[in-house]
């Protein structure tokens, strides 16, 4: 296997891989248990209308010279829209740091069955992550997905509650880390 070089895209650049990134979205929820039946179509209108046009939005991906893997995310906003909806009582610490522009959110990470325990994504999330002025990282894992909540708390983060996204599917468990 080759060495998985990783590369930080701008939102015009993010926008121009929107295709290959559908592309690895599909390839890396096929095998294994992150297929959440969101299929390529519904990921290209969230990535379009919803992800890419955050304030804040970071992209990295991981290529050998094809992609391998990505990784991205922004800055929550601070009017607390982004905990709305989640279930039960969302801990006071992100509120505060939501509400202080101080909280980064990672949208997506999704890496290919190939690149699975090659530390890609640690390196991923690493690297979309080491320029945020963030105090606090706050991701969304599903709870029947052990490898990527053996990742998450490899990296550190804890278990921080359950969103309920508006008509959406609710199995997905926030998850956070301080940052340094």
């Amino acid at each position: 296997m080759a060495e998985v070089f990783l590369r930080r895209l701008t939102r015009w650049q993010a926008e121009t891989q929107r295709e290959s990134v559908a592309d690895l979205y599909v390839a890396a929820r096929r095998e294994g248990p992150a297929d959440d039946g969101e299929g390529r179509e519904e990921f290209l209108r969230r990535f379009a209308e919803h992800d890419i046009q955050r304030p804040g939005f970071e992209m990295v991906i991981g290529s050998d010279p094809a992609l391998a893997g990505c990784c991205y995310g922004y800055a929550a906003d601070r009017d607390g829209e982004w905990c709305r909806d989640f279930r039960g009582e969302v801990p006071q610490e992100l509120r505060e740091l939501g509400a202080a522009g101080r909280l980064f959110i990672i949208a997506e990470l999704m890496v290919l069955p190939a690149y699975r325990r090659t530390r890609v994504a640690t390196r991923l999330q690493q690297t979309l992550l080491i320029r945020s002025t963030a105090a606090m990282a706050v991701a969304l894992v599903a709870p029947d997905n052990a490898p990527a909540g053996a990742a998450f708390r490899s990296w550190g983060w804890q278990p921080a509650g359950w969103p309920q996204p508006a008509g959406e599917r609710s199995d997905r468990e926030a998850w956070s880390r301080s940052l340094p």
